[in-house]
């Protein structure tokens, strides 16, 4: 870790990365694998642990620590300042209503997406995925949308510095591909992924915008591979989702 300077101090990072440690499976850690896995000392690990005990962030039961429910409040932080949040819960249970699908809303965090809500419908596959859920941004309809919408710099960057594994036998790994790709999801206004994460899953998805048009984040909608292609999704699903983006910019975010 960095030194102790005016824009960064090591006592608050290495407290997270506690923290990030003991959120790791199976939930509950020595002091060992705590330190192993946030790359602290023993005596620094130590420490940290004590202070999350004492701040009740953590819990100690005979050699192993874990988290106790305030570490909760950590996250939800994040959700609850996000002012189209609250909103988007509403709208997207009444988009899987009316649809039947699982919808899914989530943000982009570097080369990842992370699901800041997601509503399963019954017959779909991936019921593993929840709040706090990433993936690579790269094989889903969800990424493809926040990465088409980030500046020529950032989106040439990330191009250039992330490596893209293949998943499924579907997966675009080249980046002169996936940069025709996002520049197609640019153009149309939404994005489209078939098997390139689960052979099972393909997705639609379209951006969410603040009220100077910004993109914050992106919805989309989840379906059985093999039921549909890009067409019929789009045919069936892109008028729902358009309109309930448009909803939360209109109800989230004010002008004044």
């Amino acid at each position: 870790m960095a030194k102790d300077s005016d824009g960064f101090v090591r006592a608050i990072a290495r407290g997270f990365a506690a923290v990030e440690a003991l959120g790791r499976p199976p939930g509950r850690h020595t002091l060992s694998e705590v330190a192993a896995i946030a790359g602290l000392s023993r005596a620094t690990a130590r420490r940290m642990l004590a202070t999350l005990i004492v701040m009740k962030y953590c819990e100690a039961d005979g050699r192993y620590f874990s988290l106790r429910p305030r570490a909760l409040g950590l996250g939800l932080s994040y959700l609850n300042a996000l002012p189209y949040w609250g909103y988007a819960q509403r709208a997207l249970e009444d988009l899987r209503n009316e649809i039947g699908e699982s919808c899914s809303l989530a943000v982009l965090d570097e080369t990842e997406i992370v699901y800041a809500l997601r509503l399963p419908a019954q017959r779909i596959l991936s019921a593993n995925l929840a709040v706090g859920s990433r993936l690579p941004a790269h094989v889903v309809s969800l990424g493809r949308v926040l990465l088409a919408a980030l500046p020529p710099d950032q989106r040439a960057h990330y191009l250039a510095t992330t490596e893209f594994k293949q998943i499924t036998p579907r997966t675009i790994t080249d980046s002169v591909l996936l940069e025709r790709e996002l520049e197609r999801v640019e153009a149309k206004g939404y994005g489209w992924v078939d098997g390139e994460l689960d052979p099972a899953i393909c997705g639609i998805a379209v951006p969410v915008r603040d009220h100077g048009g910004r993109v914050v984040a992106a919805i989309s909608v989840n379906a059985i591979s093999g039921t549909m292609d890009e067409a019929t999704a789009k045919e069936k699903y892109l008028i729902p989702l358009r309109r309930t983006a448009q909803d939360i910019r209109t109800q989230s975010f004010s002008t004044g």
